[in-house]
């Protein structure tokens, strides 16, 4: 699609895997930046803020694009980020099993023509588990890095199914809207 690198401003392997399926050369840069939230922001704003605060955080060179990321689940309007612990995961877990809840990822897109930020949402239901299931999966290791302790890319599309939006946005990168995104700021037509 391009021959353009691309910053991102994100540890996430899985990001970097969506991005350089699609043609970008991705180089991972990334700054600690103070993710505090306030109190009562909804989810949708929350990742559109953690996005611009990962990307404002890295140095952009001129003629650098970089791009912040950040993907939560919410589910009964309560964000569930990456659990703390093996507990934490079972909860969380528990809570999704039988369930539609969302995903919520945003976007911060800044290079020399200025910048964009954007959210996108999809809705994932979950099968019911049982404990069992939830103790084994957890057992695997995969949900400790995940926001709402689950890779819909791994084992844990055993449960999950994406009702509406975006697999890749459940992933953690819209890459569609990205897409679309990054044409417009960087005035390419």
């Amino acid at each position: 699609m391009n021959n353009r690198k691309i910053v991102l401003a994100s540890k996430s392997p899985r990001r970097k895997e969506i991005l350089e399926k699609a043609g970008y050369d991705v180089e991972i840069r990334i700054q600690d930046a103070d993710e505090t939230l306030p109190n009562g922001i909804s989810p949708e704003k929350a990742v559109e803020m953690l996005a611009e605060i990962k990307a404002s955080a890295v140095k952009r060179e001129q003629g650098e694009t970089v791009i912040g990321a950040d993907t939560v689940v919410s589910v009964d309007g309560e964000i569930l980020g990456k659990p703390k612990d093996e507990k934490d995961a079972f909860l969380m877990l528990k809570r999704l099993s039988g369930r539609e809840h969302e995903v919520f990822t945003g976007v911060c897109i800044v290079n020399d023509n200025g910048k964009t930020v954007f959210s996108e949402r999809s809705a994932v239901r979950f099968k019911n588990i049982s404990d069992e299931e939830i103790f084994a999966y957890i057992k695997s290791g995969e949900p400790m890095d995940k926001a709402g302790a689950y890779g819909i890319q791994g084992l844990g599309g055993e449960f999950a199914s994406v009702d509406s939006g975006s697999f890749f946005n459940v992933m953690g990168f819209p890459i569609e809207t990205f897409n679309k995104k990054f044409l417009e700021i960087s005035k390419i037509y």
